[in-house]
C-alpha cells in the first residue's frame, strides 16, 4: 500500500493511471476510493476532482452494469476525506459516515432487485425451517440495514486506510497517534444514546439504524483498547484477540459500553497523568 502511495503522490497522470486500472478489476475497485481520498487529504478536493472524474469511468461502468455500490463508496469516501481535511476530526467524520450507509440502504430499498437475488437462493431454507412472509418482511429491512452498515464501516475502514498511506509518506507514526486520540465527546454520546432509544422503540428511527449509530461508538472503543495497549506496552496479542473476538455481540457491546464510559470519565488522560 505505501508503494501505491508514492506512486500515486509523484503527480496528476500517476494518480489517473492508479484509479483507471484499479477501478477495472471487481474488489480491487475499492481501492480506487482509497486513492481518492489519499488526494483529497494530501492535496484538497480541488486537485482530487480532476483525478476522480477518471475515477468515475470504470466505477461508473460497473454501476451501469448493475453495481452502483463502489461508485456510492467513491463519492462517501471523497466527502469524508474532504470532511476529515477541514475539521480535523475523527468525530465528525465517523458520525457523518453514517451517510454512506444510508445512501446504500436507500438504494437497496429503491433497487429491491439485488435483494430479491439472495432471498430466492435462501428460499430453501426458509421453507424447512417454516419461516412466515412477515417475518420474511422483518427479515429484509434488518439485512437492508445490515448491508448498509456494512459498508459504512468499509468507508470508515478505506478512509483510514488513506489516512495511514498519507501519514506513511509524510507524518510517520502521525496515524497511530491520531487513532489513539479518536474519542466521541459526551454531547455526541448521549446524542447517539438518545437516537437509539428512539430506534430501540421505533418513534422516528427504524429499530435497524440502532447499527449505524453503534458504530462510531464501537471505533472510539477500538482506538481506546489501542490507546491502552500502547501506553501500557502490552503484547499485540491482546489486540490480535480482541479482533479475533469483536464479531461475538457481547465483545461487541463490552468496546460500545467501553466507549461510553470513555466519553464521560476520558481515560487517556486519566493514563497520562503521572502516578
Amino acid at each position: 500500500m505505501r508503494g501505491l502511495a508514492e506512486f500515486v503522490m509523484k503527480g496528476r497522470k500517476q494518480a489517473i493511471m492508479a484509479v483507471l486500472l484499479l477501478g477495472l478489476v471487481p474488489l480491487f475497485n475499492l481501492l480506487s476510493p482509497v486513492v481518492i481520498g489519499l488526494i483529497v487529504l494530501r492535496k484538497g478536493l480541488q486537485e482530487a476532482a480532476y483525478v476522480l472524474a477518471w475515477a468515475i469511468l470504470p466505477i461508473g461502468g460497473w454501476a451501469v452494469a448493475g453495481d452502483p455500490l463502489p461508485l456510492i463508496m467513491l463519492f462517501g469516501i471523497s466527502g469524508l476525506a474532504g470532511l476529515l481535511r477541514v475539521s480535523e476530526s475523527w468525530e465528525f467524520t465517523l458520525l457523518a459516515a453514517i451517510g454512506v450507509g444510508v445512501c446504500v440502504e436507500i438504494y437497496l430499498r429503491l433497487q429491491p432487485a439485488v435483494l430479491d437475488l439472495i432471498f430466492v437462493q435462501m428460499q430453501p431454507f426458509f421453507d424447512a425451517n417454516g419461516i412466515q412472509e412477515q417475518q420474511l418482511i422483518a427479515l429484509r429491512d434488518v439485512l437492508t440495514s445490515f448491508m448498509g452498515a456494512v459498508y459504512m464501516f468499509l468507508s470508515i475502514v478505506l478512509l483510514m486506510v488513506s489516512r495511514w498511506m498519507q501519514a506513511a509518506l509524510f507524518n510517520p507514526g502521525g496515524f497511530q497517534k491520531e487513532f489513539h486520540q479518536l474519542r466521541i465527546e459526551q454531547k455526541v454520546a448521549l446524542l447517539l444514546v438518545g437516537l437509539m432509544m428512539l430506534a430501540n422503540f421505533e418513534i422516528l428511527i427504524p429499530a435497524s439504524w440502532m447499527m449505524y449509530l453503534i458504530l462510531p461508538l464501537l471505533f472510539s472503543g477500538l482506538a481506546l483498547i489501542h490507546a491502552v495497549v500502547a501506553a501500557k506496552k502490552l503484547s499485540s496479542m491482546w489486540l490480535a484477540a480482541l479482533y479475533a473476538l469483536i464479531m461475538l455481540p457481547l465483545i461487541a457491546n463490552l468496546v460500545v459500553l467501553i466507549a461510553l464510559l470513555d466519553s464521560w470519565y476520558d481515560f487517556r488522560t486519566r493514563l497520562q497523568k503521572p502516578a
